[in-house]
């Protein structure tokens, strides 16, 4: 999986969620201040400086775009457009913060029409995209003309990936660079939620086992996601998001999760054999703990896109 720092996640070809475990147990309206512009510096007196360790620590918990495609199409649960945020709401979000944010959103939507290779809308959600990145002034990193030819037909997906993240890391070094990494953030907080939101309304349609555990996984990386956002928490609109983000780590309080360790692997790298030690997670819940984190990934979803 690409993990040239967290934009992997926004790989236009998928949704880009959860990391698999091997096995699994259930016991069973924001403010018009537009300051994302601002120097990080200016926003607050002395932003963390998050290592590539931590960035890393977030894309070890997201799938590989073949693996949620065989998730989503195993569920039995058909595409719905209907689950997904309209393109034509683009025109709603006129700030820095919202822009950023369903930037993120649009992304993961993209990755859900993908997997069903939905070609005849995809162009009216890249055309989202690219007019959220300028609206933030990063659509000068991705070829329209380019993406819509590939997103013209699923054998192009190989490609269509490749470009996406190429698009979404240069952008992010870009950002990094003008101090913009509050934006970043932005980003990856609505692609994340969008993609647990698209995950919750297919397990309440079919009550899949695989994609609930996905769901329940992800405690392991909302603590990391609330210390990137509270670097921001000084700014008005990153603290209301960070309260939603409080929120809903309380939800997933009774996840608990467990490791031990499984059989070494052998695999090949730069043409030698290496070994490596093999965890096994087990993830514990119950249908009413699933049923509280996905009302609550519901209720900051639909705020996001308001």
């Amino acid at each position: 999986m690409y993990k040239n720092f967290i934009f992997s996640l926004l790989i236009i070809a998928s949704v880009q969620l959860f990391t698999g475990c091997s096995g699994c147990s259930d016991n069973k309206k924001s403010s018009s201040g537009d300051a994302l512009t601002l120097p990080d510096s200016l926003i607050t007196d002395a932003p963390l400086k998050l290592s590539e360790e931590i960035m890393n620590e977030v894309i070890g918990n997201i799938s590989s775009p073949v693996e949620m495609a065989g998730l989503f199409k195993s569920s039995g649960v058909e595409f719905t457009q209907r689950i997904l945020n309209n393109p034509d709401n683009v025109s709603n979000y006129v700030t820095s913060y919202k822009r950023a944010l369903n930037l993120g959103v649009y992304s993961a939507d993209l990755g859900y029409i993908n997997t069903f290779d939905k070609n005849n809308v995809v162009v009216s959600y890249l055309l989202a995209v690219k007019n959220l990145a300028d609206g933030i002034r990063v659509g000068q990193f991705f070829d329209f003309n380019q993406l819509s030819r590939l997103a013209s037909s699923s054998a192009n997906l190989d490609s269509l990936m490749e470009l996406s993240v190429t698009s979404f890391n240069k952008m992010d070094s870009y950002l990094r660079e003008q101090n913009r990494s509050n934006v970043s953030s932005l980003i990856v907080t609505g692609a994340w939620i969008e993609g647990l939101y698209l995950s919750s309304a297919i397990v309440r349609e079919s009550g899949d086992e695989q994609l609930s555990n996905r769901i329940a996984e992800q405690k392991n990386v909302i603590n990391i996601l609330e210390i990137i956002l509270s670097n921001y928490v000084s700014e008005p609109n990153f603290a209301d998001l960070v309260a939603d983000v409080e929120e809903l780590k309380k939800a997933y309080a009774p996840i608990k999760i467990t490791t031990e360790l499984g059989e070494p692997q052998r695999i090949e790298k730069d043409g030698s054999l290496i070994f490596i030690q093999a965890e096994i997670s087990t993830v514990h819940y119950t249908k009413e703990d699933l049923n509280n984190i996905m009302n609550v990934i519901e209720k900051i979803r639909n705020k996001i896109v308001a």
